[in-house]
């Protein structure tokens, strides 16, 4: 297995903290607004950004999120082939520069989403939170119909799945998040197991993968270790992270604090002999930590050097009392 974290494109305090923990391993969004770079379609501006995480100590080892506007790809909307041909380039970019990994999502205008960002938490510090009244007093954001995501998401994958397994890159497919079937107007198809297996059945291809990011499928209602054991052959990168409460009224824990039994879930991690990357995920904001304000997501909130420090160490904790080796 294989300890990873999120880290910007450019060092700041957490390339620091990183190497500090014996975290070599990065995951990276490699978009222009983070890179004033081109975006990751350009293999010259890719590899600047590799380049850029090795020089710092850091083997990228996966891509994360929407590296460009993915609005036309999600919606099925006219001008979707370019950027498809441009997703297809990036693909074969990855393989060139041997990135193994893309954990993307298929939410479509709004991504990952919380109405309050400054949530006060054990001891003084703060985590995110999603309230679905919160979020539907703040109006409609648009007007999408799940099937019409439905037949977005079967046109990319049949799209760029060849070009994927030509490269030897996994598609490891991100639940929505929260897992709710429609968010200010927004319909959602990945908010739960039924969803997921749906999008699993459109092909057996070994590039056709799951990130299995623990707290949504709790949310999702399931049973981490059982559900781990169920989709263990399609998960190719896990995100650890914790919640308290329900898909339309939760907030973000400490990763011991939350909902799910972690000693359980790194026990089934080992036992379906999980290799892949696995890391820290929306951590709370511990004193020291900027504290972000309002509604939010990407890929500040949640980020934060301490709170990253804290969950590294408790990962590493389960993984040695599970025999797990953290490469």
């Amino acid at each position: 297995m294989r300890l990873a974290m999120m880290l910007p494109p450019r060092p700041d305090r957490r390339w620091a903290v990183a190497r500090q923990m014996g975290v070599e391993a990065a995951v990276a969004k490699l978009a222009p607004e983070l890179t004033d770079d081109a975006p990751p379609w350009d293999f010259e501006a890719m590899r600047r950004g590799v380049e850029r995480y090795r020089a710092g100590g850091f083997t990228v080892v996966g891509l994360e999120g929407d590296q460009f506007d993915m609005d036309r790809i999600k919606r099925g909307l006219p001008g979707r082939e370019e950027d498809l041909a441009r997703y297809r380039q990036m693909l074969a970019n990855m393989g060139r520069l041997g990135i193994p990994l893309i954990c993307y999502n298929f939410m479509a205008v709004l991504g990952w989403y919380r109405t309050r960002t400054a949530v006060p938490g054990r001891g003084g510090a703060h985590v995110s939170a999603f309230d679905i009244a919160e979020a539907e007093a703040q109006g409609v954001a648009g007007e999408v119909k799940a099937e019409q995501l439905w037949d977005a998401y079967r046109h990319f994958l049949a799209s760029v799945l060849p070009a994927a397994e030509q490269a030897g890159v996994r598609l490891a497919l991100h639940p929505d998040d929260p897992p709710i079937p429609s968010l200010r107007g927004i319909g959602r198809i990945f908010c739960d197991l039924a969803g997921i297996e749906r999008a699993l059945a459109l092909s057996e291809s070994s590039s056709h993968a799951l990130t299995f990011c623990q707290a949504n499928y709790r949310l999702m209602g399931e049973d981490i270790p059982a559900v781990a054991r169920r989709l263990a052959p399609r998960i190719a990168f896990i995100h650890v992270r914790d919640v308290a409460g329900t898909p339309g009224h939760f907030t973000e824990t400490f990763p011991e604090a939350g909902m799910t039994d972690m000693a359980a879930a790194f026990r089934a991690y080992r036992d379906i002999g999980f290799t892949g990357p696995i890391r820290p995920d929306h951590a709370p904001a511990m004193e020291g930590d900027p504290v972000h304000g309002g509604a939010g997501g990407g890929i500040s909130v949640g980020y934060e050097a301490n709170g990253m420090i804290f969950t590294v160490g408790y990962m590493k904790g389960l993984a040695q009392a599970a025999g797990i080796r953290l490469a």
